[in-house]
């Protein structure tokens, strides 16, 4: 007799792109931060955010079945409310708001995804640079606005990471770190917060300056933490006991992420240690299914880079010259991978 299979493991991932784009639209809709204040009947919500009489009890029906909104009652009299993860995440008053990243998945990703196919059988990036001649960094740099959504976005979903290796990582022996990449100064202010004895430095190119100016007054920090500058393709990284990339090794192809890491060697003292932020792939590559993924959106956005896992990072390390290296699991897929010289 054969085994009982069903296909509905297979059809929730098929049809994910459902649930996907429903998260989406509430988001760009801005659906959370209408129920920052209380419940709201579906009439009022459907005017409030210009809803079709047709969508609207779907639309927002669809949120509570999902687990992404509340409702007290049914019918016409119910009224909708934010989850306590709703209240906290997905409303631009919260000030752990991770929507931006949602925000981006929704003007950029969702699109870009679409050619995943092609991607995988050419091996180009599907971004900007094929519809326009631009790479994605080409792009936001040269628009101020944009550039600073992007990375008020990428701040918002790091954050809770930049948090957890701040607590998890024993900063004890060490007084200097140098952010490189640090965009709104997030890793380094997390540090700062939590270890009064370290001097932080968040250091990114000259564009990024007032971003991070803003975002470190913002959490009260400015005198704790600097903002510099650095071109980490065009200039040697600062000295420092401790340098951290957050999320960015996995922006580039091996011969950069093997530059980044000698660049990082080069600037630490003997005993200094090097952390990178990342999605680390599990050794057997059969796990950490988030971060496969996330390899396969740089395919998409910028072709050759790549995720990689913690054996990878040991060996690109040890050919570097560091002595030894160690994995820290940070908050969801997310781990440290921590060189020592």
């Amino acid at each position: 007799m054969q085994p009982s299979v069903s296909p509905e493991h297979i059809m929730q991932i098929g049809m994910g792109f459902f649930a996907s784009k429903s998260l989406l639209s509430a988001v760009e809709l801005g659906v959370f931060t209408a129920l920052d204040q209380g419940p709201k009947t579906g009439a009022a919500l459907q005017t409030e955010l210009g809803l079709h009489p047709r969508a609207t009890y779907d639309f927002l029906d669809t949120l509570v079945a999902l687990g992404l909104l509340a409702r007290e009652g049914d019918g016409p009299a119910g009224r909708y409310a934010n989850t306590a993860e709703g209240a906290i995440f997905l409303s631009k008053t919260s000030a752990q708001y991770i929507g931006g990243i949602l925000e981006m998945a929704n003007a950029r990703l969702y699109r870009f995804w679409a050619d995943l196919t092609p991607a995988l059988k050419t091996g180009a990036p599907q971004n900007e640079i094929k519809l326009y001649g631009k790479s994605v960094f080409e792009e936001l740099y040269s628009d101020p606005a944009r550039l600073e959504q992007f990375i008020g976005a990428m701040s918002g979903i790091s954050a809770g990471n930049f948090a957890a290796l701040a607590e998890k990582f024993d900063f004890s022996p060490y007084k200097t770190l140098t952010d490189i990449g640090g965009a709104a100064g997030v890793l380094a202010s997390s540090v700062a917060a939590r270890h009064p004895h370290m001097d932080c430095t968040s250091a990114d190119l000259p564009v990024v300056q007032p971003i991070a100016e803003r975002a470190i007054a913002a959490r009260g920090l400015s005198g704790r933490v600097k903002v510099g500058v650095v071109d980490f393709f065009g200039d040697a990284f600062p000295k420092s006991d401790v340098i951290t990339m957050g999320m960015i090794l996995h922006d580039w192809n091996l011969a950069n992420k093997k530059m980044l890491i000698a660049k990082a060697y080069d600037a630490l003292p003997e005993g200094g240690v090097f952390i990178a932020v990342e999605n680390i792939i599990d050794d057997a590559r059969r796990l950490n299914a988030f971060g496969l993924m996330m390899s396969l959106n740089m395919l998409i956005e910028f072709g050759e880079a790549f995720d990689f896992t913690g054996a990878d990072f040991t060996e690109w390390c040890l050919e570097a010259g560091f002595k030894r290296t160690e994995i820290i699991p940070l908050a969801g897929p997310a781990s440290a991978a921590v060189a020592y010289k």
